[in-house]
């Protein structure tokens, strides 16, 4: 998403030595591919963008640090949970935080960090719940991050706190109704509702996509 997001106006991508700004596509693309927030929202009635958004990044500073956030997450939620609690756990925090930043009136957000912050929920209610030495080890370490992160939101322009806190939230509740393979095995639900919100996701972002595309040919703007 992101690289189509710099294909769709290439000359308009911006290139400059602000590194939070570089690489960066601009405002109309992301509003075609699916941007989020009370403009996209009210204004345009595009609901479904609180599920796209999660998929598109403001620049290669902000991709990469996602991207490396997801990578040390990732593996122990998939251990601790299981994959389908996994996708379920990542696609509902990223919903929860854009949802919670949208009724706080934020304009404009995208980015990965809502559901990213939804699996260090997780992985904190994990290691509280779990408790023993493993348990405090993570719930000790996981708490240092949610620190850093919100050392890093007070100290950096232009992030969007409410899609932490509120992924971060969800990311401890869905913990706790899903549960951790140590206490409950993946059932026949807990697959249903991952391939729904991996059908959800795919539909819209196949939606975006294609639209993004026509209305790029079709000279719409």
């Amino acid at each position: 998403m992101y690289v189509l997001s710099l294909l769709l106006y290439p000359g308009a991508i911006r290139l400059t030595f602000d590194p939070f700004s570089l690489l960066s596509p601009d405002g109309e693309s992301l509003i075609l591919l699916g941007a989020t927030g009370t403009i996209p929202v009210d204004r345009m009635g595009r609901w479904w963008t609180i599920v796209s958004a999660n998929y598109l990044h403001g620049g290669i500073i902000h991709l990469l640090f996602n991207m490396a956030a997801f990578r040390q997450l990732a593996p122990l939620v998939l251990r601790t949970y299981g994959m389908h609690r996994f996708v379920t756990l990542y696609t509902l925090s990223g919903i929860a935080g854009f949802w919670v930043s949208y009724l706080a009136g934020v304009k404009f957000t995208i980015g990965a960090s809502a559901a990213v912050c939804g699996l260090i929920g997780a992985t904190l209610y994990y290691g509280k719940s779990r408790g023993d030495t493993y348990g405090e080890a993570i719930y000790k370490q996981v708490s240092g991050w949610v620190m850093g992160l919100f050392i890093f939101g007070l100290l950096v322009p232009r992030i969007n706190n409410w899609g932490h806190g509120g992924g971060l939230v969800a990311g401890i509740l869905l913990g706790f109704l899903l549960g951790y393979l140590e206490k409950r095995k993946e059932n026949f639900s807990h697959k249903i509702l991952g391939w729904a919100c991996v059908l959800l996701t795919l539909i819209v972002l196949g939606g975006a996509i294609g639209f993004s595309v026509y209305y790029r040919i079709g000279g719409g703007m």
